[in-house]
């Protein structure tokens, strides 16, 4: 059977937009509620969600900006141009990093999740195999294909979130979302480091921006693609905090999936919603995986020009070998927050330098074409 190939490998900046919440939202919004819960009172856990999402909606427009100011080149091109050849080598291969490490956690936790709630009896490795196997599969093919896969599936997984949180209403307790502002200083700060870390994933724009055919429009549009996300995550809490009350969520691990086991459809049609609603997020925990790792794969053939399927069949066993390392739940709990840690720490500090830098070269590049126009 051939394998179908797109006209070009090119994206709208549409698609751009709704890679970047697809990316972001996965495994992570499954226990942030309970997260936010454990640092707040009463509701107040959408103001530390709200902070981070506009921290994380400034960083995305500035790595989506530096990289649209040199237009279908990749990362390490540009980068090279800005802070020297072996810099953005050493930039791209910590970036392509981060992707295994997303790659290798978030397929630990999708066997973790699948195990307890679905396939008790299957062994962890089987499951996170299975499904790095699908990825590897998804990630051999087209790229563009995988922005088309994005724009499919995340109608899918707005509508049965939505869907949840309408027929979790008969559950809903006002009294749940009181207090208010009544949280301290320091549970503020808390909720917000756990919600800066649920938002991590944009290292993959350094990568992607140079696919966009209309590159003027994509700071805008990134920035509207993050925008989408603190506003899902703050339904979601709502929506657990309505049902839960703030002491509930934080001693419930998946609150999400918990009222979605409880949801009854009218008739009878389906005696578990909880089957259809795993079914509908592991699209999304896919669109996540596939991404991550495709960013990585993106990144190190900018280095070293070699096939993509050799870096796959590279990095797979050592994709299931990070996965399969954290012990129990409290070391899959600490490789998560270093991957966080490590995520926010690289992204952020190269989208600063690079702009930084790319802002100064453009304003003096500028002065030198007027100064050379006067004398002429």
């Amino acid at each position: 059977m051939r394998q179908f190939e797109y006209a070009d490998e090119k994206i709208s900046d549409n698609e751009l937009m709704i890679a970047i919440p697809s990316v972001t939202i996965g495994v992570g919004v499954l226990s942030l509620p309970s997260l936010i819960a454990e640092n707040t009172i009463g509701s107040d856990g959408w103001i530390p969600i709200l902070g981070a999402g506009i921290l994380f909606v400034a960083i995305t427009w500035l790595i989506v900006k530096v990289a649209s100011m040199y237009p279908n080149q990749p990362f390490i091109s540009f980068a090279s141009l800005l802070v020297s050849k072996p810099i953005a080598t050493i930039l791209t291969i910590l970036l392509a990093l981060q992707g295994v490490f997303i790659t290798g956690f978030v397929l630990r936790i999708i066997a973790d999740i699948a195990k307890e709630y679905l396939f008790d009896r299957t062994p962890l490795e089987v499951i996170s195999l299975s499904f790095l196997l699908v990825v590897c599969y998804a990630v051999s093919g087209s790229r563009a294909g995988l922005f088309r896969l994005n724009m499919m599936f995340f109608p899918i997984i707005i509508f049965i979130i939505v869907f949840v949180g309408i027929f979790s209403t008969n559950w809903y307790d006002a009294t749940n979302f009181l207090p208010v502002f009544q949280t301290d200083i320091q549970g503020y700060a808390g909720a917000m480091k756990n919600s800066i870390f649920s938002l991590t994933g944009l290292f993959i724009l350094f990568f992607y921006t140079s696919l966009v055919r209309k590159p003027d429009k994509a700071p805008k549009k990134a920035a509207y693609g993050m925008t989408m996300v603190p506003i899902f995550y703050i339904f979601i809490y709502f929506m657990c905090i309505g049902v839960f009350g703030y002491a509930g969520t934080a001693n419930v691990n998946y609150p999400i999936i918990e009222i979605a086991k409880e949801i009854e459809i009218p008739g009878g049609f389906f005696e578990r919603f909880d089957s259809i609603f795993f079914v509908i997020w592991m699209m999304a925990v896919f669109n996540t995986v596939t991404m991550a790792f495709d960013s990585s794969l993106y990144a190190l053939k900018s280095v070293f020009n070699l096939k993509k399927m050799h870096y796959i069949l590279v990095l797979t066993p050592m994709l299931f070998f990070v996965a399969m390392t954290p012990e129990d739940v409290m070391d899959v709990q600490k490789f998560g927050d270093f991957v966080s840690i490590y995520g926010l720490v690289i992204t952020t500090l190269t989208a600063v330098v690079l702009f930084i830098i790319a802002s100064v070269k453009k304003k003096t590049s500028s002065e030198a074409s007027k100064r050379r126009n006067s004398k002429s």
